[in-house]
């Protein structure tokens, strides 16, 4: 088989890290999401075994967790192939961080800010009526955290996604919770290019304002706090 397939890969088990089956998952899922594999067929589990010197039932586990995912499928006599775009799971965090490795794209950003609006307004608004105490105070914190970041004492980046995070927790919807990962993981991505267009951090004013009508228990003006944020980072990409 080429050796091609692990050019870019740090070759042998000590490139996968102590997981052996999640080091083997990211270098396989990466490959495939970055196009490696578009033009030539994807590996039997013997090949991947030799060249990665790892276990048979290793490699069969990462291929497992790759099929879960959507990016590839077994089928008899014909062993695994990669899957089109259109199969793979964009709401699964590994996926999206292999995506998102690729060569940069204005247009994924685009596309994910416009989930984002779809999402992340309403989740205010749903904070703004479920919310308990402790939300507001996890809330808080976290725009503390930011503040904390403009003077150069915390991380901004960090601090401006556990804001967002933790108002999808404060929905007390389970299935905006469970998009905390996926949102976390694009927005390392896209916090980091929009901050770098504007020359500075996170509007903490308009973050502000969100956990304010939050608090106030005032849905429309948390949804319309939120949306606005979230437009500006569309209008910035537009631009």
């Amino acid at each position: 088989m080429n050796d091609i397939i692990v050019d870019n890969h740090p070759r042998g088990r000590a490139g996968l890290g102590r997981n052996l089956t999640h080091g083997m998952l990211d270098v396989l899922g990466k490959a495939i999401v970055t196009g490696e594999y578009r033009d030539r067929p994807f590996p039997t589990e013997a090949e991947i075994a030799r060249l990665h010197g790892v276990s048979r039932s290793v490699t069969r586990e990462a291929v497992k967790m790759l099929t879960a995912k959507g990016l590839v499928s077994a089928r008899p006599r014909q062993g695994t192939i990669v899957q089109p775009t259109t199969t793979w799971n964009l709401f699964d965090a590994d996926v999206l961080r292999w995506l998102l490795s690729r060569q940069f794209s204005v247009e994924l950003l685009r596309h994910f800010n416009q989930l984002r609006i779809g999402i992340e307004p309403e989740a205010a608004a749903l904070a703004a009526r479920f919310h308990d105490e402790a939300d507001i105070t996890r809330i808080e914190a976290c725009l503390a955290r930011m503040v904390a970041a403009e003077a150069g004492h915390d991380d901004p980046l960090d601090a401006d996604i556990a804001f967002h995070a933790s108002i999808l927790q404060a929905s007390k919807n389970p299935f905006y919770g469970q998009l905390e990962a996926v949102v976390s993981t694009a927005l390392r991505s896209s916090i980091t290019y929009t901050n770098r267009a504007k020359g500075r951090s996170a509007d903490i004013a308009a973050h502000r304002a969100v956990a304010e009508r939050i608090a106030a228990r005032d849905a429309a003006g948390a949804r319309a706090a939120m949306q606005q944020i979230v437009s500006d980072v569309l209008d910035l990409i537009a631009d």
